[in-house]
């Protein structure tokens, strides 16, 4: 029987073939002009993933397999930001069974990276509900790369426009709140439902997946 290894966060985030794949994943889109997609977002949405389940009271481990989730979820970006999610789960597949993690934890991961996009996501598992959660909620002006783009993308000026963004649990009011901050000098709300609309619909599906209401907050405004 092959012996297998609980592979740790901090293993994962040492790994240099993940760190390539993010980091090329990243670079390559800067090219087509997308947003940040490199550590800082990997980072944020692992920490986001383990302490939303953390705070709902997962065990321990459930907690560290969503924080290696929300590392590695964009790394099929390296191939094509087309159906990233499923090129990601099929590579986190190889590498993590490489290093001798329980095939019940590469399934569980797997599954989360590959139910994470819009197009084609679902909240399959606790580990993917938090990773849904995590990931459309990290928007930020830090993850614009551009500022000259700002007036003419409106992906761009929707995350420029974002002074603060927070994802918040009340575990006794079973609600996870999304509060954000906008300067709507640089973008109108309207603007960021034209866009995000489907995003949020996905973190309610994902949230009630959790036995959690989804709110949204805008500007002190309670919107959902």
């Amino acid at each position: 029987m092959p012996k297998y290894t609980h592979i740790t966060f901090e293993e994962i985030l040492k790994n240099d073939e993940i760190k390539a794949y993010i980091e090329t994943g990243n670079r390559n889109l800067g090219e087509i002009g997308f947003t940040e997609h490199g550590f800082p977002h990997a980072k944020r949405s692992a920490n986001y993933a383990g302490n939303i389940l953390e705070q709902l009271g997962f065990d321990d481990r459930t907690c560290e397999l969503a924080r290696i989730a929300g590392y590695m979820h964009d790394i099929g970006n390296v191939v094509n930001r087309y159906n990233h999610a499923h090129s990601g789960a099929l590579m986190a597949f190889n590498i993590l069974n490489r290093m001798n993690m329980p095939p019940e934890e590469v399934a569980l991961i797997s599954a989360a990276i590959g139910n994470h996009d819009e197009g084609t996501a679902a909240a399959v598992s606790p580990i993917a509900a938090a990773l849904i959660l995590s990931d459309k909620g990290d928007v930020r002006r830090t993850r614009v790369r551009d500022r000259e783009t700002v007036t003419a993308d409106i992906h761009d000026r929707v995350n420029y426009a974002v002074e603060h963004a927070a994802t918040e649990i009340d575990a006794e009011r079973k609600t996870v709140t999304l509060n954000i901050t906008i300067d709507t000098s640089i973008c109108p709300v309207m603007e960021y439902f034209e866009i995000f609309m489907t995003r949020m619909v996905l973190c309610r599906q994902a949230a009630q997946y959790l036995g959690l209401q989804f709110e949204l907050i805008i500007n002190e405004t309670r919107l959902l």
